[in-house]
């Protein structure tokens, strides 16, 4: 089934490359006008381009998420130029490092946890207000199966997921009675930057790409997707619920 956004306004963040670059493209090719969001200008000025030459449009905004001021004012600035935000995709994040969690320095847990979960609930409370203005607000949180399977080595990044996973559960919660619904998804492994920083070793050729997880993701964002507060993983080219414990 295809996934019809035209006129529907999306916002992407971490959208200069992986996951977040093809979704935003995703987004962009079902007919929706394009937030992207991220740290590299050269990685959003190419996103256009390839927006561009489908027929779509974007609107570029480049800042790190470390800026908590200009979280805030995002909301505003999108709300005094269009009034309202239909879809929000909480991609961007942080891998760390991979060690004991004794050995991991102040500085790099106090990242993880500022990127992946502080960034997460300012854009939550910045971009709250514009979602629920939507006739049919939709944000997508994504995690990762290190919030479940809590390996060793992976402290910061297993509880920076957990979190937002938690974040994402208590907000659906508190706005179930909207039309703004609210899901995380587990991509599962993917062939991306940060996936060669956490296996060296591991072969990229043997994972989806990106532009495939993308894919699977875009009807979660659509009209027709009606659950909130689930979370949904992506396993053998097919989007699953997970039986989360009550």
């Amino acid at each position: 089934m295809t996934t019809d956004l035209k006129g529907r306004l999306a916002l992407v963040t971490g959208a200069s490359r992986g996951i977040g670059y093809f979704t935003a493209l995703e987004l962009a090719k079902a007919g929706a006008h394009v937030i992207a969001c991220a740290r590299t200008v050269g990685g959003l000025e190419e996103l256009d381009d390839a927006i561009k030459a489908v027929g779509g449009t974007a609107t570029l905004v480049p800042f790190d998420l470390n800026d908590m001021a200009m979280i805030d004012q995002l909301g505003g600035h999108i709300f005094d130029r269009w009034g309202k935000l239909d879809i929000a995709v909480f991609n961007a994040g942080i891998l760390g490092v991979i060690a004991p969690i004794g050995h991991v320095e102040a500085k790099v847990f106090d990242k993880v946890m500022t990127i992946n979960v502080t960034a997460t609930w300012r854009l939550i409370r910045s971009l709250e207000p514009l979602l629920v203005k939507s006739d049919q607000g939709r944000a997508l949180i994504l995690s990762s199966g290190a919030a479940h399977k809590c390996r060793p080595f992976w402290g910061p990044y297993s509880a920076s997921k957990a979190a937002v996973e938690a974040l994402a559960r208590t907000w659906a919660g508190e706005t179930q009675r909207l039309p703004l619904r609210i899901l995380s998804v587990d991509p599962g492994a993917t062939r991306t930057a940060m996936r060669a920083q956490a296996m060296p070793g591991e072969d990229p050729e043997t994972l989806p790409h990106p532009s495939e997880i993308a894919a699977k993701l875009l009807p979660l964002l659509g009209p027709d997707q009606t659950e909130t507060g689930k979370l949904y993983v992506l396993r053998d080219d097919k989007i699953v619920d997970y039986h989360m414990p009550e």
